[in-house]
């Protein structure tokens, strides 16, 4: 088991290196098309609406819900009810989401005068930021029906995982990126609004990977014909732990909605400075973090069904102890080259020199909360495999008010940055609250061999950061380098921390090829 394990958690993490590598190629596009003026400002906005519902009715609260029932069914139940099951899943969460898909694009013009509440009282007041709310409420119409296609991806992807093919779900993203690459070199340049041709991207993203899972659904005898099915006890057991999921799952979500919210009457910029450091954010956090929970994820829920409860701790601290060993580096990687990286990444056509310094400032934010939102993503599977979706639930919300207290102290000295600031500190908490509802329910504690490891691992840390901080050149030096010089200078960095990282894990006696779920049979 544990040999699958870390079998499933490499090739989740190379087939999601790709997809991450060609998200950070569609954001450079984005960013030389657009720049982070008032057209970035409205694409990321459009894209950000349907991804959060996408979250709720997709990959996160769905997910969460549905692989420990589905996992339950295939260990307990005939090949007969289990696709019983996926049909009555299939027609029931169709159903909800299309309906919620013909809201959301009718009711385009509201969702963007809910969430962007700033320029929508200067479109009352025909302020300067009318023309955002209007462009917004017109793209929210083209990229809404994308949660209709990633919702069924979704659901393909987790049937998928279930049966062990985790390739095929985490490498369906690509899709995605290549769709938005080719609409933003071809389509968008030729347009008066640059921004609708990336809008129409992400629509025919979603298509390409719902189609693309089709096949693999066949090959699992796993593709059924949808029908409803409210009543049927396996859709009862999936909503009732759904339901109360859809909050705590997706409470950073609500965060990034609540500080867009907040964004849109800051300065012009606000809300693409915070995308892209996000999506620096969200590439450590992908590679590692999600990766790492979505092969643990099926494994936790195959030994609670079985009683196994040792093997279901050790698994819970191999999440943990990877977590550490990945996270920590990239943490502190992430702070003291915010700015290189930004330069080397964004820093062309529309994307000026101001652009990437605002930006470094909320990416160090984010970055400083790295390791909590990488924490999450292990810690919340050990309450959803057991199926318990409340207790989350219940940190969530403390989390969230939370996160809307901490934007109100930071965000009015702080401006866009106090939001990044706000939403690592409320991620810190919710990872401190599910690690003590663990600890108390006697389900998982930091053993001391783990707390010596993260010791372990910090020390190698500290010998990486500083051993970058002195070869790191300054920031004219930088901007005298030419772009093939900047980025040669990046990736020497980037070599030189990690090989000093790993070799100072390997004098503290830490061999990270050895980590492995040790579980007895």
């Amino acid at each position: 088991m544990s040999k699958k394990l870390i079998k499933s958690g490499v090739i989740v993490s190379s087939m999601t290196l790709i997809s991450r590598v060609l998200g950070l190629v569609r954001d450079v596009v984005v960013a030389n098309l657009m720049g982070a003026g008032s057209s970035a400002d409205v694409f990321f906005f459009a894209n950000k609406i349907p991804n959060f519902l996408r979250r709720l009715f997709a990959e996160g609260a769905f997910a969460q819900a549905f692989v420990p029932v589905l996992t339950e069914y295939q260990e307990r139940q005939s090949p007969e009810e289990t696709r019983e099951l996926l049909s009555k899943v299939a027609g029931t969460l169709g159903g909800l989401v299309t309906l919620v898909t013909l809201v959301g694009v009718i009711g385009s013009p509201i969702l963007a005068a809910l969430f962007g509440g700033g320029w929508f009282i200067d479109w009352l007041e025909d302020g300067p930021n009318a023309e955002k709310f209007t462009l917004a409420a017109l793209m929210l119409k083209i990229t809404f029906p994308y949660l209709w296609f990633i919702t069924f991806t979704a659901l393909a992807g987790s049937i998928l995982n279930t049966r062990g093919r985790f390739a095929v779900s985490a490498f369906t993203p690509v899709f995605l990126n290549i769709a938005i690459i080719s609409f933003a070199l071809f389509l968008s340049p030729n347009m008066e609004n640059p921004e609708i041709g990336l809008a129409w991207g992400v629509f025919a993203g979603g298509v390409i990977q719902f189609l693309f899972q089709i096949p693999f659904l066949i090959q699992e005898r796993a593709l059924v014909k949808p029908s409803w099915g409210w009543n049927h006890p396996g859709v009862v057991k999936i909503r009732t732990l759904m339901i109360p999921a859809l909050f705590g799952v997706s409470v950073s979500q609500i965060n990034l909605l609540f500080d867009t919210f907040i964004a849109s009457f800051l300065m012009t910029g606000s809300i693409s400075w915070l995308y892209y450091s996000d999506r620096l954010l969200e590439f450590p956090l992908g590679l590692f973090g999600i990766a790492i929970a979505t092969v643990i994820l099926p494994a936790l829920s195959k030994k609670h069904v079985n009683a196994q409860g040792e093997g279901f701790s050790q698994t819970m601290d191999w999440g943990v102890k990877a977590i550490l060993l990945l996270g920590t580096p990239a943490m502190l990687g992430l702070i003291i080259l915010a700015q290189p990286m930004l330069m080397v990444l964004f820093m062309r056509g529309a994307f000026s020199l101001n652009d990437v310094e605002m930006a470094s400032y909320s990416l160090i934010a984010y970055g400083c909360g790295l390791l909590s939102f990488m924490l999450i993503k292990v810690l919340a599977p050990g309450y959803y495999s057991r199926q318990d979706t409340k207790t989350p639930v219940r940190f969530g919300i403390i989390a969230m008010i939370s996160n809307m207290v901490f934007n109100l102290i930071f965000a009015i000295p702080f401006g866009y940055v106090g939001l990044a600031i706000a939403t690592s500190l409320s991620a810190l908490l919710n990872a401190s609250l599910l690690y003590r509802g663990l600890h108390k329910a006697g389900v998982y504690q930091l053993s001391r061999g783990t707390l010596i490891f993260a010791l372990k691992v910090a020390t190698a840390t500290a010998v990486m950061v500083t051993g970058v901080l002195f070869i790191l050149p300054e920031q004219a030096q930088w901007l005298s380098w030419e772009l093939s010089q900047r980025m040669l200078s990046l990736i020497m960095l980037i070599v030189a921390g990690a090989g000093s990282y790993l070799i100072a894990l390997l004098l503290l006696g830490i061999r990270p090829w050895k980590m492995k779920p040790v579980v007895k049979p």
